[in-house]
């Protein structure tokens, strides 16, 4: 299968940054990607660097992104991935991925898991943890794990999705750097995201994809000075052999070949999921064992 990875920028606003998006999901169908992934809350900056309530009208209109996105997949004839600010009702929003069928219909959607509060991460101002599990998505390219960036720490999500029959582990992701760190700091951070999520891939047998923003982006409340946001979005194979990673800094739209056939041959010499000991994981729901 072909898979299209968008990595970009924000593009100071909305419509801008919308039609760049435009213009790589062309690219992508026309280098025949059947799946195409772009990153975390891809329309907008990222806006949870500060605690604002103006920022809470980026969601209005969700409910109009979701037809706009839809008819991009049915004119562009690909799963589409995406990650939208949703709305469910006055007070209550979501961080949440929908996935687009070839035909432009909703193949599902996935809330948000786990949700970060950090600084420059303030995401529990601004997004309420998901309710709706972690159920892979049904499409025309097969079963898709769909769990979004703090959700990549967490190999109990990653575990949860490959039992329920996910074929493919997918994070939309903005993540990056502070400046002020050290070079030794920024690369312990950058190879300690890359190191988990192919980990994921190892232990559940299964492809891994993780699309991440790039571009420096201000912190509008002026207490810090921003984000360079790392890009590196990369593919891993069933045994965490690199398909693709990409660079820091640039915008792109790149097309991965996937051998979805590989993670059958890699389960039946790695039987992971045959010799765990189901019998004795139940202090897994403690939050911690004292």
């Amino acid at each position: 299968m072909k898979v299209a990875l968008i990595q970009q920028k924000f593009h100071g606003t909305k419509d801008a940054t919308v039609q760049r998006t435009l213009e790589l999901v062309r690219e992508a169908s026309g280098g025949g990607a059947e799946l195409v992934v772009l990153q975390e809350l891809h329309q907008t900056q990222y806006f949870c660097q500060s605690e604002e309530t103006r920022f809470f009208d980026l969601a209005e209109g969700w409910e109009n992104d979701v037809k706009f996105w839809g008819e991009v997949a049915r004119q562009n004839g690909v799963v589409l991935v995406t990650s939208l600010f949703e709305k469910r009702a006055d007070g209550l929003y979501h961080n949440t991925a929908f996935v687009f069928e070839k035909d432009g219909s909703v193949a599902g959607k996935y809330r948000k898991m786990h949700i970060p509060d950090d600084p420059g991460f303030y995401e529990k101002f601004y997004f309420t943890p998901g309710d709706i599990g972690f159920e892979p998505i049904d499409t025309s390219v097969g079963r898709l794990g769909l769990l979004v960036c703090w959700d990549q720490w967490y190999p109990e999500a990653a575990r949860l999705m490959a039992l329920r029959g996910a074929k493919l582990l997918i994070y939309p992701t903005a993540i990056g750097w502070f400046e002020s760190d050290e070079e030794e700091e920024k690369s312990r951070q950058l190879e300690a995201w890359v190191a988990v999520q192919r980990g994921h891939a190892v232990a559940n047998g299964l492809p891994v994809i993780a699309v991440n923003r790039v571009g420096f982006e201000k912190d509008e409340s002026g207490v810090m000075d921003g984000i360079k946001f790392w890009g590196n979005s990369f593919v891993f194979g069933a045994q965490g052999e690199e398909l693709f990673r990409a660079d820091s800094q640039s915008e792109q739209c790149r097309i991965v070949e996937i051998d979805m056939t590989r993670s059958e041959e890699v389960r039946r010499t790695w039987p992971f999921l045959r010799d765990r000991r189901i019998d004795a994981y139940a202090n897994l729901t403690k939050r911690f064992i004292d």
